[in-house]
């Protein structure tokens, strides 16, 4: 088993969880690693490894501060530690529930619902400005061109972006530039692959999709 998880990872757990892992549970990775471990004591946890940017610390103590406050997110359960260049953190697995899918109108309230939720109970978490924006979302990028610098997605064809997204975009980022409102914490990746439902209510809320 440990030969498909990286070298530092079973040592990592040890140290920081008290036990290394003797099974995967599920592992996903693109822009950060993700991988699902039961550990020797039969913990279950989550352990989410990215390219430190300097912004994981101040994400995992908000998002510690939501599960103080009753949010069903995974609640940390290591602080945010240096591996070479990643930041690695650890997390409650928070098993069961379903997606809700659909596109309509209620599907859609649903979703506001719970970002709304989200959004008022970090409205007064105090924390460093998880700053820059992750890559993704990163609508005051100074790269030239309307779409910020991802190496992955610069290599494709742009010809397939619809000119009505790119039309949008545009116009998008330039109200986004012109407007003097306040920074707000949020959740940069809130979309369905990373909420789960139980009973007719939000589950957990999580990041797992990498």
């Amino acid at each position: 088993m440990e030969d498909d998880l990286p070298d530092w990872l079973p040592t990592w757990c040890a140290d920081h969880l008290g036990a290394e892992p003797v099974a995967v549970l599920f592992e996903a990775r693109s822009i950060s690693a993700v991988f699902g471990l039961r550990l020797a004591t039969g913990r279950d946890v989550v352990v989410k490894a990215r390219e430190d940017d300097g912004r994981a610390a101040s994400c995992v103590a908000a998002q510690a501060r939501l599960a103080d406050r009753g949010f069903p997110c995974a609640r940390p359960v290591t602080p945010v530690t240096g591996v070479g260049t990643l930041a690695v953190h650890a997390e409650e697995l928070r098993p069961g529930g379903e997606l809700l899918r659909g596109d309509s109108p209620h599907v859609a309230a649903r979703y506001a619902e719970v970002f709304a939720r989200l959004m008022t109970a970090l409205a007064d978490v105090t924390v460093p400005p998880p700053l820059p924006n992750p890559r993704w979302i990163r609508w005051d990028h100074t790269d030239p061109g309307l779409w910020p610098s991802i190496e992955d997605l610069d290599r494709r064809d742009q010809n397939t972006v619809p000119a009505y997204v790119v039309e949008t975009a545009g116009r998008l980022r330039g109200r986004l530039l012109a407007a003097d409102l306040p920074r707000v914490l949020g959740h940069a990746d809130f979309e369905a692959q990373n909420l789960r439902w139980l009973g007719g209510r939000v589950w957990a809320v999580h990041d797992w999709d990498s």
